[in-house]
């Protein structure tokens, strides 16, 4: 048996080095590291002591065998975000679904092939709010025996998106999950862990991209923000977005971006500018709320020519540095700007549909209160509330003594009940102004939905203006799915169906769902385990915006999850 197990492992090693796959094997070490930003210095969690965290870069076909290790005060998980995970849910990441903490001291290898995907992902921490932080680039690159479908860049730059508190991350939840009431806004967004030129003491670290004269660049950004959805823009320059979520794109030129949370988008940008000039790259939010406060910063880098004519310099004879252009950004709440950038997104070509539909789900998404119990502080828009938010009226509870995925695998009682409902248990008018109050409060539960291994699924998203209506991110682990529709009001099965792209939708892996409105999207359920959907905003998920699919074993082994892993973290 062992001589037979051998000359598998051999031969699987054989075929891999044919195919030209790799095996990248990398050490994360989860620890405290001294960072000074907005002239204050913090203690933060990073990996490896850089903020942000390592950039992967691999190939098409590749494994990267991950091997963390927690010497930081908090439990730990890692998500690698948008990442297929076909069979090996067990490396996906978030916390109590499919794997147990990584506690202090601990340490856990995540191992998995990357198939059928080219483009930007990300990394970043699945536990409490430690991705304010820990997270990181990954980079899909084709096979050496494939080529990018635009002409090859003379050089790429990931760009990360992040979010920045003058205080602990992991404090400022607590606090808000202590009184019911909504976080404290941040304090600056971040390009590259820098908040950029417009804040105090930061200026002389401003993230610099330097380009030459009449190149093409490829700048992979990533929206890693916690609760923020942001609007790009480079001054001068224009962008021809050719990917988002490691899916390639029908090219399309434009002069702003509107990425979520939990979204990548890929850009060109051609360097055609007068050269002695510099050029901001600039990042601000969009926020579809009405009366709550919000980050109204701007974060920004900047863009210099390297010809040796560039305004950098500062003497007595040249005088003050020009300062960079800086480009035209939409209002923060523009929401025209963000539906046209959205419809701009399509496959580069004729995709192949899933069909005929198996499940038709119907989910509202959106906020909601709880009623205080006697004891509790209560920190909500009104007396006696709690700030709380649901799927379809259920508010997702994770679960404290086990995960999801090991509770499916070894059939365990009492973790999770298989009940989550496919359709909103009362219908209203989703996106009316005044809203019964008898439905803005949400039943706490961990109900997951079933889906037959190989079952077409059809999703509506439904944003519903209880408290305030919302763009949500939803993100789906372990699928990327069809982006069919999206609109504005209630969705109308009959008339909104007339409006599906089945010519060439979107591939994501993350929806941003309109403020008052709806999408559509589909993917076949090939992947059994058990994947969590939630909204990419942190306050939400923690406020119970989630549920998950139990994708069911198809047949025989390699329609089946594989077994856990010897070092799978236990609760």
């Amino acid at each position: 048996m062992a001589c037979s197990r051998i000359l598998f492992l051999l031969s699987c090693l054989a075929l891999s080095l044919l195919a030209g796959a790799e095996v990248h094997e990398h050490e994360f070490i989860v620890q405290e590291t001294p960072v000074k930003r907005l002239c204050k210095e913090h203690n933060i969690i990073t990996v490896n002591g850089q903020f942000p965290g390592p950039t992967l870069e691999v190939r098409e076909g590749d494994t990267l065998v991950i091997n963390v290790v927690n010497h930081a005060q908090y439990n730990v998980t890692i998500h690698w975000h948008g990442i297929r995970q076909f069979r090996t849910g067990w490396a996906d990441g978030p916390e109590f679904v499919t794997q147990c903490p990584i506690t202090p001291g601990g340490s856990y290898k995540y191992k998995f092939t990357i198939e059928g995907q080219e483009g930007t992902l990300w990394w970043h921490a699945h536990s409490s709010w430690l991705r304010a932080t820990v997270y990181g680039a990954l980079i899909i690159r084709p096979r050496k025996t494939n080529a990018y479908p635009f002409e090859k860049p003379s050089r790429e730059f990931p760009v990360l998106l992040g979010e920045w508190w003058d205080a602990n991350p992991i404090d400022v939840i607590r606090e808000a999950q202590r009184t019911g009431a909504a976080p404290n806004v941040s304090d600056a967004f971040t390009v590259n862990g820098q908040p950029g030129d417009l804040f105090s003491c930061s200026r002389q670290d401003t993230t610099a991209i330097s380009v030459k004269p009449g190149e093409t660049a490829l700048l992979r950004f990533v929206n890693a923000a916690l609760n923020h959805e942001l609007f790009v823009a480079i001054a001068g320059h224009r962008m021809t977005v050719v990917g988002v979520d490691a899916s390639y794109t029908d090219p399309f030129a434009t002069d702003v971006l509107m990425i979520a949370p939990g979204q990548t988008t890929d850009v060109l940008v051609t360097m055609d500018q007068p050269p002695a000039a510099r050029y901001y790259v600039a990042a601000r939010g969009y926020v579809t709320t009405q009366g709550v406060p919000f980050d109204n910063t701007t974060a920004t880098a900047v863009i210099e020519y390297d010809c040796g004519c560039s305004a950098t310099t500062t003497n007595k004879e040249l005088g003050p540095a020009i300062p960079p252009a800086f480009p035209a950004l939409p209002a923060f709440n523009d929401t025209g700007a963000a539906t046209a950038f959205a419809k701009g997104i399509k496959s580069p070509k004729k995709v192949e549909i899933p069909s005929p539909v198996d499940e038709n789900l119907f989910l509202t998404v959106g906020l909601g209160l709880f009623n205080c119990e006697p004891g509790q502080l209560c920190g909500g828009p009104n007396n006696n509330t709690r700030f709380t938010a649901s799927m379809n009226n259920v508010s997702f509870v994770f679960p404290k003594t086990d995960s999801l995925l090991h509770a499916h695998y070894y059939d365990v009682p009492g973790v999770f009940t298989t009940d989550f409902p496919a359709y909103p248990p009362v219908q209203f008018d989703y996106t009316a102004q005044n809203v019964s109050r008898g439905l803005w409060q949400p039943v706490p539960a961990t109900k997951l939905y079933k889906l037959r291994f190989g079952s077409v699924v059809q999703i509506v998203l439904q944003d519903t203006s209880i408290v305030s209506p919302e763009n949500h991110p939803i993100h789906i682990h372990g699928y990327d799915f069809l982006i069919l529709a999206e609109g504005f009001g209630n969705y109308d099965a009959e008339k909104d169906a007339q409006k599906f792209n089945l010519e060439n939708p979107p591939q994501r892996n993350t929806v941003a769902v309109p403020v008052n409105g709806w999408a559509v999207i589909r993917f076949r359920a090939d992947n059994p385990g058990v994947w969590l959907m939630h909204c990419h905003l942190d306050v939400h998920i923690t406020w119970g915006l989630a549920m998950a699919f139990l994708v069911e074993d198809g047949y025989g082994e390699l329609e089946s999850l594989e077994a856990p892993p010897v070092d799978l973290p236990m609760c």
